[in-house]
């Protein structure tokens, strides 16, 4: 998803100390989820986590001598069980039949540990575990608040883990965390909590509000949010089975009358000049508002990420005007004619120009190429101009934005501040980390690649672009793997050449996690330390574990989880929440829950560990926010409504009349060098003529003589 400012400017609050003392092993209390989780991470067999330490008062107690016994049993047992492992007392052959069992359920522990062995599906409601602790905690705590006695408010749209309390985005609230979370609640079959969101949609959600809202951030999260919930629940019944939602029954169209209601006002920002949407909206008076920052320009991402919405609504009720507004978007934009598919990250509203120079698919630049192939593969094909510009955009970025570091060969996808004829800047922002799972998804339109070459669409083409997705990805999980806390920062440094080597220069493979020189190539400043509980590595992971079958991209999503679980729970049941510092830890812990943890970074988890029938990617569209959309042929008419300017062989526009004049000049001077040749050959052929004749000439001569 693009950029969004974080919920809460009291970045550096201070973790209070005094709990830790009076709550179980790391600071989750006995009876909570979060103490299963404990369980399930126990501490006996792994190094402490620093963040939430064991209470050492009691530990420094002399033991009771029958405690020590029992230590001392305990070692001397171990060390039989040792003996036996190794075949001290079995018979030749015992040994190899007894290695690869799973010895009890902590067998997962030992490293490495065997793919084999895992049990995914345990490992999957452990993140249902961890969703289900930050919900009741958000339930608790920010659902039904009451500001005094006359004014009861519920459903907050903001959440405070540390200080457990809620805050509206507006007046009467925008449910921006329940309706977020209404799809990945039905995927985790979680009834009894879809249900309470559904009585509280029904009675307390009103978008009527004379309130200015984000037009990309309500489109991806909230109207995304009721059309996924709408899908599901229509096409996959038995997830979280709701009887007020069957056919025929009162809420049958809940989520779809909310969701067109919604949509009928963001369709304010559309009317601009230009048909590029204003940054904002107001919801009463459905009017666009422009930017009150960058010179009043919106974020070409959050104006080009707003169509899988707006075409998928057009879909279910047939009404065009949602489909050519979405679209017109993406046409304004290519008519600019940016080299090489690659655009600046603001442009404006009033007129559909871009607004400078930086390049870059981190912040306010990154949906716009996700949509692109997504788009595509929305209409199951049936629309490959927008295959044709993501395309284009990839060429872009392999040509202008690839490059590699200087000791491990690590591949960044780095940014140009300056345009492409500026210097390139060794940068990666988090939300980059989409982009190595989007091209794995664009090289096989969501099958697996044995099922891709099986179909014959698998080539030398595909296969270079999984080879730098799988570089990338790797990246991204360094970015990981580099800090203190296992946690990626906001944005990571790079160290590389001057001049900083490119694609053309010879694809790198990086080096192996296990050489020690690999961290020094990454780094993450102060100012960038801090970790929102984004989804797009997991996000990735998942594209990549689903589309190549490699379980190494599992292994590295539990790993993750892991650090996620240990390094970012608040005090007792209130669940979980962002992080100042990941490079130290313990960290330092934000007070804000961004409602994308329950939308996207948790679901993407529980389906990495889950079975992969279970929404095949060939047969659905995961919006920004990962809300989960069909794939369709075009119906009720639509079609796309535009087509691309004339362009040169460099992607330039290009007028007709000049584009015919070149064609007629390309002809003609291909027509010269023909007749150019053809009189070569002629002459060549008399001169031979000439020559034999001469020769047949000078023996007549000598005969005669």
């Amino acid at each position: 998803m693009s950029y969004a400012l974080p919920r809460n400017v009291n970045t550096h609050r201070h973790r209070e100390n005094g709990w830790l003392g009076s709550t179980t092993q790391n600071g989750h209390t006995g009876t909570s989820v979060g103490a299963k989780l404990d369980g399930f991470f126990d501490k006996r067999e792994l190094p402490m986590y620093k963040d939430k330490p064991y209470s050492y008062a009691a530990s420094r107690r002399s033991k009771p001598l029958y405690q020590r016994w029992r230590f001392t049993f305990g070692i001397l047992l171990f060390l039989f069980a040792l003996l036996f492992w190794f075949g001290l007392f079995s018979t030749t052959g015992s040994k190899n039949a007894t290695k690869g069992k799973v010895k009890g359920s902590w067998s997962w522990l030992n490293q490495p540990s065997p793919s084999a062995l895992i049990d995914w599906d345990e490992r999957r409601e452990k993140v249902k575990d961890a969703f289900k602790l930050s919900w009741d905690g958000y339930e608790k705590y920010a659902w039904d608040l009451f500001v005094n006695s006359a004014d009861k408010q519920s459903g907050y749209d903001k959440y405070s883990p540390l200080s457990k309390k809620g805050e509206q985005m507006t007046e009467k609230g925008l449910g921006w965390i329940i309706v977020d979370a209404l799809d990945t609640l039905m995927i985790m079959n979680l009834t009894s909590r879809l249900t309470h969101a559904r009585e509280w949609m029904s009675t307390s959600l009103n978008y009527e509000q004379d309130q200015e809202v984000n037009t990309f951030e309500t489109t991806i999260r909230m109207l995304g949010g009721l059309l996924s919930a709408h899908y599901l629940s229509t096409t996959f019944p038995d997830m979280a089975p709701l009887t007020d939602d069957d056919t025929g029954a009162p809420g049958e169209d809940l989520y779809l009358e909310k969701a067109a209601d919604l949509a009928d006002r963001i369709l304010g920002a559309f009317d601009s000049e230009s048909g590029v949407p204003f940054a904002s909206v107001n919801l009463k008076s459905i009017k666009g508002i422009q930017s009150h920052a960058d010179g009043g320009a919106s974020s070409t991402a959050e104006a080009s990420s707003l169509q899988l919405e707006f075409k998928y609504l057009s879909m279910l009720t047939g009404e065009k005007n949602y489909w050519e507004k979405a679209e017109k978007v993406i046409q304004v934009i290519d008519d600019n004619g940016m080299d090489a598919g690659l655009l600046p990250i603001f442009i404006y509203a009033s007129d559909g120009q871009f607004r400078g120079e930086y390049i870059r698919l981190g912040s306010r630049g990154d949906s716009y190429y996700e949509y692109l192939i997504k788009q595509y593969l929305q209409t199951s094909g049936e629309e490959p101009i927008y295959l044709e510009l993501w395309e284009q955009a990839l060429a872009g970025v392999r040509k202008h934005l690839i490059t590699y570091t200087s000791k491990a060969h690590f591949t960044v996808l780095a940014e140009r501040p300056h345009g492409l004829s500026g210097e390139l800047y060794p940068k990666m922002d988090h939300l980059v980390c989409f982009m190595p799972g989007t091209i794995a998804l664009a090289a096989t339109g969501g099958l697996t690649v044995a099922e891709a070459k099986k179909a014959g669409k698998w080539g030398k083409k595909q296969q270079s672009e999984m080879k730098l997705a799988k570089e990338l990805t790797k990246t991204c999980w360094g970015m990981y793997k580099a800090t203190g806390t296992g946690l990626a920062g906001e944005i990571t440094f790079f160290e590389v050449d001057s001049p900083p080597p490119s694609e053309a220069d010879g694809v790198l493979s990086s080096a192996e996690f296990t050489d020690p020189s690999w961290k020094e190539d990454f780094q993450v400043k102060p100012q960038d330390s801090h970790n929102l509980q984004r989804p797009e590595t997991v996000e990735t992971l998942f594209y990549m574990w689903r589309i190549t079958g490699d379980v190494m991209y599992r292994e590295w999503g539990w790993e993750m989880f892991k650090s996620f679980v240990n390094y970012t729970q608040a005090e007792g049941d209130a669940g979980y929440t962002s992080v100042a510092n990941v490079l130290e830890a313990p960290p330092q812990l934000r007070d804000n829950m961004e409602s994308f943890w329950l939308a996207e970074t948790l679901k993407y988890f529980y389906l990495l560990f889950s079975p992969v029938d279970l929404l095949p990617l060939d047969s659905i569209v995961i919006n920004t926010e990962a809300h989960i959309f069909p794939r369709s042929k075009l119906v009720r008419g639509l079609t796309t409504g535009w087509k691309r300017k004339p362009r040169d062989k460099d992607g330039r526009i290009v007028d007709d009349n000049k584009k015919i004049r070149e064609e007629k000049e390309e002809k003609k001077e291909e027509q010269s060098k023909k007749d150019e040749q053809h009189e070569k050959e002629e002459a060549k052929a008399e001169e031979t003529v000439a020559s034999a004749k001469e020769k047949d000439s000078k023996k007549s001569e000598d005969k005669a003589s």
